[in-house]
């Protein structure tokens, strides 16, 4: 295992070797068994005259290969080393698959705006089953997890269907700008794994050529990361939790389950994400502590 890049620094790092061809095939297994049986959540992104661009959500309590991947792969102890946390818990799976031909790009976007939690010590992972070419890989602006939120809309026709419009940032022209903005990615190949914030920005390519692009994606919450509710329909939701946590709750829950604990005692001045993302905007898109 062989890690590229700098985490607190860029917000994005590619790890080598992450995983085994024995818990890539549990991924890969995951994935179909998703795909073959899709639930309430899942969606199309792509439009109708392009190849199918399919997402799905929060399937591994009932897909139990999915689960013992999340518990039994090293996946949620990379994160708690990257992110410096003492307990790792589950936020959600995410399966991602952009069929040959797909020529629908993954737009530039934050992840942690579409969500109902908050706080700084976060980690998403990308796992591909199939060899990802650079070009189809995932993009990230370097350093833009330290800030400001962007925006979040929706891939197919960019509608603001969470904050209301003009409550935050538009998300900058980054490809127009190449001299203004640090763009970093990897190729990859199956056992190969991207970690990144959930405020890194990122966006990826279409596919070319006959292969499939099979992503296995899986959200890490550590210490500091508590309940958010929203007024509006989160990506992906969870239905009734309002009602069984408060705002600023510690994510206690079966639904979050502690996948991974440090084994030596927390270190106070281990370093931190920077304080610039620990808070989220307001719906109003103003921050806690200027309202």
């Amino acid at each position: 295992m062989r890690i590229e890049g700098d985490y607190l620094r860029d917000g994005a790092v590619c790890v080598r070797g992450a995983f085994s061809p024995a818990e890539i095939d549990l991924a890969r297994e995951a994935i179909e068994q998703n795909l073959a049986s899709l639930s309430e959540f899942s969606k199309r992104a792509s439009a109708a005259d392009d190849a199918a661009f399919v997402e799905d959500f929060c399937s591994w309590q009932r897909i139990a290969v999915m689960e013992r991947f999340i518990r039994e792969s090293p996946a949620a102890a990379i994160a708690g080393e990257l992110m410096g946390a003492s307990v790792v818990r589950l936020y959600h799976d995410h399966v991602l698959v952009k069929e040959p031909g797909t020529r629908k790009r993954t737009p530039w976007h934050q992840d942690l705006p579409y969500y109902n939690v908050e706080g700084s010590m976060n980690v998403s992972m990308w796992c591909p089953v199939d060899p990802v070419a650079r070009s189809a890989s995932l993009d990230f602006v370097a350093g833009s997890h330290r800030g400001p939120w962007y925006m979040p809309r929706t891939f197919l026709d960019q509608q603001a269907a969470w904050f209301p419009e003009g409550s935050l940032a538009e998300l900058p022209a980054f490809d127009a700008e190449p001299e203004r903005w640090r763009i970093i990615g990897w190729e990859l190949e199956p056992g190969d794994a991207v970690f990144f914030h959930m405020l890194t920005v990122h966006g990826s390519g279409g596919v070319e050529g006959p292969n499939r692009r099979r992503v296995l994606s899986v959200r890490f919450l550590g210490d500091d990361m508590v309940h958010r509710p929203r007024p509006w329909r989160t990506s992906p939701p969870f239905p009734g939790l309002a009602d069984e946590l408060a705002p600023g709750a510690p994510l206690d829950h079966p639904l979050f389950p502690v996948l991974w604990r440090r084994a030596v005692e927390w270190v106070e001045n281990r370093p931190r994400p920077s304080p610039a993302s620990e808070d989220s905007p307001s719906e109003s898109g103003v921050s806690p502590e200027t309202r």
